[in-house]
């Protein structure tokens, strides 16, 4: 008998589905990217009138220092003027358009660059796959609920800013209200501070402020500075701030209750264990029983998920700052794929990682890939639950991916039949943080991996386009 070569199985022509994504930051745009190449149909809801998202830089800071008072206006930007990137560009970029460093005396080429570069990367990402034409600008999401007993109809109310372009001069809002199969959320997580909580403060008389509205040491002069919080942000800022200030404090959770170290380099920088109190006298009291009269304290604090335009029936929620019930941090159970989120994770290469989301996001609208039912994918939204729980991870780190980053990645790479995380973006990855946990004055200059630069540059010859 002769055996015929059988052809290739034939995927079933894609599904086109009208799909609304919140945001024109990162995810938004590599969302927007992913939707249209699988054949949707695309909308970005983007408030602001140019693409970036978050980073985006306004100098401009909220009249509420601590951003509590729930009327205050908001200012979407948390960058602060000096902000560099703590990834090399090799590392950040999308998987197949690379962050490479541009030809032209006004970019700029470090390889670690400021926060304008990222910026104008993202913009050169929109142009180069014409995700501007799907972008509405200047246009601010009120609502995103699914229809009435429909979870595949969803509405999206939103609001367009109207303006005389000529004068700049604002005339108000055009409302407007839309039905779409799904929608995928992209809105980021930079803009809703977290504060923490310390014994006395309602009586302390010095200034208080988060950094999502720091931008310049300006104001620090000749102060005394208290910073709560060990993040890149902090260590940044700490850094910035010593130059001018009298004396910098800086409090960390994750150092032993002793602590009390004299920063490298520095004469008036101290590291801490966190505060125990504070008092009427100004006076501070730290875990290793210091005691230091501060003029003002930063909150380096983090931010909290939010999403005042969602409306779920109560499905998904925001509970300890874990967004959920989410399978694989994406998709709630009982209303997928039709709602969807990405860029939820921490600690985490942020840009690829968006690219695979809204990758596995597009393939499943399209009915090119399947989902467990929600039955199964609840019951392993739960057993995630209870191994964070048996590991005494509290709820806010649950969208945290220190350790597991690219194993996540590679998990969303395998049903999109794409590849995974490259061996030299690992290690390049590792390279850098190592690098900047022993020498953090320096790391974004200084660097001992030009092996994987050359292998990255190799990889790239893949996906640089000729011009």
């Amino acid at each position: 008998m002769k055996h015929l070569s059988m052809p290739p199985p034939q995927l079933p022509p894609p599904i086109s589905r009208h799909v609304a994504v919140i945001g024109a930051g990162a995810a938004g745009l590599v969302s927007a990217r992913e939707l249209r190449r699988e054949g949707h149909d695309v909308v970005v809801f983007e408030r602001d009138n140019q693409v970036g998202g978050t980073w985006v830089y306004n100098p401009q800071v909220e009249p509420d220092p601590l951003s509590l008072d729930p009327n205050r206006r908001i200012i979407h930007s948390s960058l602060y003027s000096s902000l560099r990137t703590n990834l090399p560009r090799e590392v950040m970029g999308f998987k197949d358009y690379p962050f490479i460093a541009k030809n032209d005396k006004k970019r700029d080429q470090r390889r670690f660059p400021g926060h304008r570069e990222v910026v104008l990367y993202l913009q050169d990402f929109a142009s180069e796959f014409g995700i501007e034409e799907m972008v509405r600008f200047d246009t601010e999401v009120a609502h995103v609920g699914p229809v009435e007993d429909n979870i595949g109809k969803w509405i999206v109310r939103s609001k367009r800013k109207i303006s005389d372009d000529d004068r700049e001069v604002s005339f108000g809002f055009d409302v407007d209200e839309e039905i779409y199969d799904a929608a995928v959320i992209c809105n980021g997580h930079y803009t809703e501070p977290r504060i923490a909580q310390i014994p006395g403060i309602s009586s302390w008389p010095g200034k208080q402020m988060h950094s999502h509205n720091y931008r310049t040491h300006e104001g620090f002069q000749d102060q005394v500075a208290i910073l709560i919080g060990s993040s890149s942000s902090s260590v940044d800022i700490s850094r910035e701030i010593a130059g001018v200030a009298k004396e910098v404090h800086v409090t960390s959770r994750s150092v032993a209750d002793e602590t009390y170290q004299e920063q490298p380099g520095y004469d008036n920088m101290w590291l801490h264990s966190m505060i125990e109190s504070v008092h009427d006298d100004g006076s501070v009291i730290f875990r290793n029983g210091r005691v230091v009269v501060a003029d003002i304290i930063l909150h380096c604090t983090g931010y909290k998920y939010h999403f005042p335009f969602l409306d779920t029936n109560g499905i998904v929620t925001v509970d300890g700052n874990r967004v959920g019930p989410l399978y694989k941090q994406v998709f709630p159970p009982a209303l997928a794929p039709w709602l969807s989120f990405v860029g939820l994770p921490l600690k985490a290469v942020p840009f690829p990682l968006f690219e695979l989301q809204s990758k596995w996001i597009a393939g499943v609208l399209s009915g090119h890939i399947a989902l467990p039912s929600p039955e199964e994918m609840m019951e392993d939204v739960k057993a995630f639950y209870e191994t964070l729980e048996a590991s005494n991870i509290p709820k806010h780190y649950t969208h945290n991916l220190a350790g597991c980053q690219f194993e996540y990645d590679n998990w969303l790479a395998s049903p999109c039949s794409c590849p995974g995380i490259e061996e030299w973006r690992r290690q390049m990855y590792d390279a850098a943080s190592k690098s900047k946990r022993l020498r953090p004055e320096i790391y974004r200059d200084e660097w001992d991996d030009d092996d994987l630069v050359l292998e990255a540059y190799a990889d790239f010859t893949k996906y640089t386009r000729k011009s």
